[in-house]
């Protein structure tokens, strides 16, 4: 599964100003081209290829998808927050998810079921369920074995230089894709706005990039 056939950007009009961002998506400072996260324990608090019994059936506007024994699953809070705010940014990061699931076709079907909030939120019962989060990646790579050839597939179909990717994970042994000159940011309770700012603040330090750049 490589780059998308979307359009990669969502556009600035659909975020709300009530949407808290990572401070650093709004400090002026240097941001990486590509982020990208992890699935299971990383944007969700689970493991699509254990826990997740399909079929999934989306529910209270696609902000929550459940399956064949009725178990709910979602995103952690922060994340719809988060992957809308960078899309906000000017120029927009670029998302990328890097996961070795063996279960591919239901994290997919996940991503697809759950959806991002509307850019007004003052009406929970509308149908409006906002954007899917599929459609805010721009590059995805789910698959078994060694996160180093995800890694590799996303810089070959974006031509972005490693060094300017930052890499969000639960699992300390995906650590390898710094081989390769990716930032690797350790989350072992899920992704929150201050885990992104501790990392878009690693990236800048092991880059030099700790000043405005003009």
């Amino acid at each position: 599964m490589g780059k998308k056939n979307h359009a990669p950007s969502l556009t600035p009009a659909i975020i709300s100003d009530n949407i808290p961002s990572p401070e650093t998506f709004n400090d002026g400072l240097p941001l990486p081209k590509i982020i990208a996260f992890d699935l299971d324990y990383t944007l969700w608090p689970f493991w699509v290829d254990t826990h997740v019994k399909p079929p999934l059936k989306a529910k209270d506007n696609n902000t929550k998808s459940v399956d064949r024994w009725g178990e709910s699953f979602t995103f952690y809070p922060d994340v719809p927050s988060i992957l809308l705010s960078a899309k906000s940014t000017s120029p927009p990061i670029t998302l990328a998810t890097a996961s070795r699931t063996s279960a591919p076709d239901i994290a997919t079907s996940l991503l697809k079921q759950l959806h991002l909030p509307p850019a007004s939120e003052t009406n929970t019962s509308s149908k409006a369920s906002g954007k899917r989060a599929y459609d805010i990646f721009d590059y995805m790579q789910i698959f078994p074995g060694d996160k180093r050839t995800h890694f590799q597939r996303i810089q070959k179909a974006s031509a972005v230089p490693y060094e300017e990717m930052l890499f969000f994970d639960d699992e300390r042994r995906n650590r390898n894709v710094e081989s390769l000159g990716v930032v690797f940011w350790e989350v072992p309770s899920g992704v929150t706005r201050a885990e992104v700012d501790r990392g878009v603040r690693e990236w800048r330090s092991r880059n030099g990039r700790e000043l405005k750049e003009t």
